[in-house]
Parts: structure tokens; C-alpha cells; sequence
């Protein structure tokens, strides 16, 4: 288990978050069936830095992208998205 930074909490251990998918499996909505299953099943695993989204799910329940090394599980940064991350 790790410490995930949330930007509205702070440090947090990694059970009160989910793990939702990588940024780049996100479907466009328009997209025909098969575009959507090849983005949602049929992916890459890089072996090295890959942004990810995670939602706080047992604390604020706000969403973030995490830039976290697949190999080490270091993570470089943390941005929180959605209408609460606007100024």
C-alpha cells in the first residue's frame, strides 16, 4: 500500500481511493461499439510513467489524474479535474 496525495485532503492511504482507468482509455462518447470496446479493453501497459485516473472514493469523493511509474508505483504528480478543480 502507498500514500496518494489527494489535492483537496492531503496524504491518504491508497485503500481510500479507486483506480479508474488510464487517461488515454478515456471513449469519446460519439465513437461507434467496436472503437469503444478497442479503447476500453484492448490497451497498452506501458512499463513506465502513465497518467491515471482515480477518484477519492471513501473521503472527499473528488476525481484526480495521477502520473504514476507502472513499475515502481512512484507517483510524480497528482491534479485534481472536474468542476472543483476550477479556480
Amino acid at each position: 500500500m502507498y500514500q496518494i496525495a489527494c489535492p483537496h485532503c492531503g496524504l491518504r492511504a491508497q485503500l481510500e481511493f479507486t483506480y479508474e482507468r488510464t487517461v488515454d482509455s478515456v471513449v469519446d462518447p460519439a465513437a461507434n461499439t467496436a472503437t469503444a470496446m478497442q479503447a476500453l479493453y484492448t490497451r497498452a501497459n506501458p512499463m513506465g510513467l502513465d497518467d491515471e485516473i482515480w477518484r477519492h472514493t471513501y473521503g472527499c469523493r473528488g476525481w484526480m489524474v495521477l502520473t504514476r511509474h507502472r513499475m515502481t508505483h512512484v507517483i510524480e504528480a497528482v491534479r485534481a479535474v472536474g468542476p472543483e478543480a476550477l479556480p
